[in-house]
């Protein structure tokens, strides 16, 4: 009996569960279904030679684990059928988010083994990462195929970058009018390409990754906004060593029910006529834009989990699985369809032979030069120096947060690819703080839009949008909120630009509201800057002023990299005492601030430097006005230091202040184990010892893990201006 049958699910009391494992069943051992338009016999040959092309590589990694598997991998055995179907349906101009076992769809792609080989060897010239990703890590910008952006391991997590790629398809291909006309002819030419051929997002993914949070997050979107995408699900009942009965209540099938809106198919993925049927009217559907499509497909799992993982570890269901493998499946259908057995042997036998003479070419391949290491961390800033003007005659002094609001106008109103949204910026209310205010009446529901409470989809659609040529940006509502879109933060948009070799850098915006403020409580108070600044691949930006606000947002805009603005609410309306000076004459359009580049916000007088009776405060957001109000009790002996971006780091401005001082306070908001402001006290001394006169100071919050409600108790546990100058009369006298 299958280990698919419903005998399996006896032991289960909810019949709902049976009756979804019962439905599984059926999916699997459904009978084929009929020719679908297109299956002509050049596109079964194909398929065939194929087929047998991905098996060879699995029975040749198998053969050569030694080598083979220095490496994991994992290999589509089993899973052939439908990623060939998915794949002869895709063109030039969709995009797709293939995932760890997708080798098949891949080479249906027009991959060459060899290629594939170079990524499993982690040899120089593999395309993909140069040697810096997994084996069936794809990531691809190449005429005649799918654009192909980056995807972590991390199951089910390109789910929201894929149905980000469709929201991209969807807003560019409606953009129109004058709005289009001032555009480049390069962003001209991509909508007319997306509109004219019906462009679409695939988003492959395995049954039990559809059991993630971060899938529903997609999928409501995807309803939401009916957006051009297809969910391959590829069900092989396994998850590593899981069964589906150990993992999920439902299968995606069932789960997809609770979507209305979202188109729900079944194939049997071991069958290729079965498996292309129902890809045709998946890809039909929302070419002719009638929303998205999950696609359902049971297949065996033949190979190991990954090379690591092997089966015979754990399975025992092998022999069962081994009677649906698409391979001889697919050599029936071709001899029902007019094929004799020489022509298909003469087509496995070239198979095999181009798969090892691409393992012999692959194995003698450079491995990369290890002085590159450090390569593609960034894609190269396009702010360099500062440019406009900062104080334009005739300007009015503005609040940091109409700086911001009117740096997100300037850059809505100049870039027609540029869309704002997150929770509450779009409709009346143009965010909590007001940031927004009257953005979305001004541009559109399209452009500027509310999300649901999904973080993870905000952060991480960013990266899908990018890829397809949009430029989001986006708002975290409050920096205490931002932990769910780590997952995608981390493994998606730092890393895409180093293990993409600077094919996949991420252009976003992401505005995070931060800090405390007078009552804001344990849950809107927050300071994260050192956790984000333990990950790489980055920017992170905290103004302290409306001028350096608005000069920053562009520059961070125009940023090929992703970019987290930190914006301080206590300095939005220079309402907290003591910080006025937030409040500046607002630059003129197209004002921008190079990011990296720290400032001097209150220079030292040059007699009291002369006499060596001075300090450096080195500091960022608040702490530049809590600075600025101690220093009045030292009169000239106070520099502050306003570092303005946190990574990258302005650590040459940090050493040359050092040296001129000689004594040096480092100055946050944050509580100050373990922080960012140890770090940087720690470099300071490390580098500058021998010009030091004291040891580096460092202030910061107390080592507590929330800002209490109270009023009071906030004050006790946060810096404040008379904790700084406590801490510059102890420096200036050391």
């Amino acid at each position: 009996m299958s280990e698919f049958a419903v005998s399996d699910t006896a032991n289960l009391a909810s019949t709902r569960v049976t009756a979804a494992a019962a439905a599984a069943a059926a999916a699997f051992t459904a009978p084929a279904a009929l020719p679908a338009p297109g299956l002509d016999a050049e596109l079964l040959r194909r398929a065939f030679r194929l087929m047998h092309t991905a098996a060879a590589m699995a029975t040749l990694y198998e053969e050569e684990k030694a080598t083979a598997s220095r490496y994991v991998h994992a290999t589509a055995r089993g899973h052939e059928a439908v990623q060939l179907a998915a794949a002869f349906l895709l063109t030039e101009n969709d995009y797709a988010a293939p995932y760890y076992r997708d080798d098949a769809l891949l080479l249906g792609l027009g991959l060459r083994p060899y290629e594939l080989m170079l990524q499993l060897l982690a040899k120089a010239d593999d395309p993909f990462s140069g040697g810096r990703t997994y084996y069936s890590h794809p990531s691809l910008r190449r005429a005649g195929i799918p654009v192909i952006p980056h995807q972590s391991s991390a199951t089910g997590m390109q789910a929201i970058p894929a149905t980000g790629m469709a929201h991209a398809i969807k807003y560019l291909e409606s953009v129109g009018g004058e709005q289009l006309a001032a555009s480049s002819d390069a962003f001209k030419a991509k909508c007319a390409a997306l509109r004219a051929n019906g462009s679409l997002s695939l988003c492959s993914i395995g049954d039990g990754a559809m059991t993630e949070g971060e899938v529903a997050e997609a999928l409501q979107m995807a309803v939401l906004h009916q957006l051009p995408i297809v969910y391959l699900v590829q069900d092989n009942d396994w998850g590593i060593s899981a069964t589906g009965r150990e993992m999920r209540a439902m299968n995606a099938y069932e789960f997809a029910a609770g979507f209305p809106g979202l188109l729900r198919l079944q194939v049997d993925g071991a069958d290729f006529r079965s498996s292309h049927h129902g890809l045709v009217e998946a890809f039909a559907h929302v070419r002719a834009r009638r929303g998205p499509v999950l696609v359902h497909a049971k297949c065996p799992l033949l190979g190991h989990h990954t090379s690591g993982v092997r089966r015979e570890w754990y399975r025992n269901d092998l022999a069962t699985h081994q009677e649906q493998d698409p391979l001889p499946r697919l050599h029936q259908l071709l001899l029902q369809s007019g094929f004799n057995e020489a022509e298909l042997a003469a087509l496995a036998t070239e198979a095999q032979a181009t798969v090892r003479a691409d393992w012999k070419e692959a194995l003698a391949a450079p491995n990369p030069d290890p002085a590159t290491f450090a390569d593609h961390e960034f894609a190269p800033p396009a702010v360099t120096e500062e440019r406009g003007e900062r104080s334009p005659a005739g300007a009015d002094k503005a609040l940091m947060v109409d700086a911001a609001l009117h740096a997100v106008d300037d850059i809505l109103r100049e870039f027609p690819e540029a869309l704002f949204y997150g929770q509450d910026v779009g409709g009346e209310l143009g965010g909590v703080f007001r940031e927004a205010a009257l953005l979305a009446k001004k541009y559109g529901d399209s452009r500027v839009f509310n999300t649901p409470i999904q973080e993870a989809y905000i952060v991480g659609s960013t990266a899908g949008m990018a890829a397809v040529g949009a430029r989001p940006i986006v708002e975290i509502q409050f920096a205490d909120y931002i932990w769910p879109a780590l997952n995608q933060l981390v493994e998606e948009l730092s890393k895409s630009c180093y293990l993409t070799m600077g094919k996949f850098p991420i252009p976003a915006l992401i505005r995070v509201p931060i800090g405390a403020y007078g009552g804001g409580g344990p849950y809107h108070s927050g300071s994260i800057e050192s956790t984000l600044l333990t990950i790489r691949g980055i920017k992170v930006v905290y103004p302290s002023n409306a001028a350096d606000m608005k000069g920053l947002m562009r520059a961070a805009f125009l940023d090929p990299n992703p970019v987290i603005m930190l914006e301080h609410k206590g300095l939005y309306w220079s309402k907290v005492p003591g910080t006025e000076d937030a409040k500046t004459l607002e630059p003129a359009a197209g004002y921008v601030v190079p990011l990296g580049k720290a400032a001097v916000s209150q220079a030292a007088d040059p007699e009291k430097l002369r006499q060596g009776d001075t300090a450096l405060v080195v500091t960022y957001g608040m702490g530049v006005h809590w600075t600025k109000t101690a220093s009045r009790n030292f009169p000239g002996q106070v520099e502050i230091l306003d570092l303005r971006t946190l990574n990258p780091l302005d650590f040459d401005a940090v050493t040359a202040a050092t040296r001129r001082h000689g004594k040096v306070l480092v100055l946050t908001e944050e509580p100050l184990m373990n922080s960012f402001a140890e770090s940087l006290a720690g470099r300071i001394q490390r580098h500058c010892f021998q010009e030091l006169d004291a040891p580096v100071f460092t202030l910061g919050a107390a080592n507590l893990p929330a800002i209490a409600l109270n009023v009071e108790l906030e004050k006790q546990m946060l810096p404040s201006a008379a904790k700084v100058a406590d801490a510059l009369e102890e420096l200036l006298g050391y």
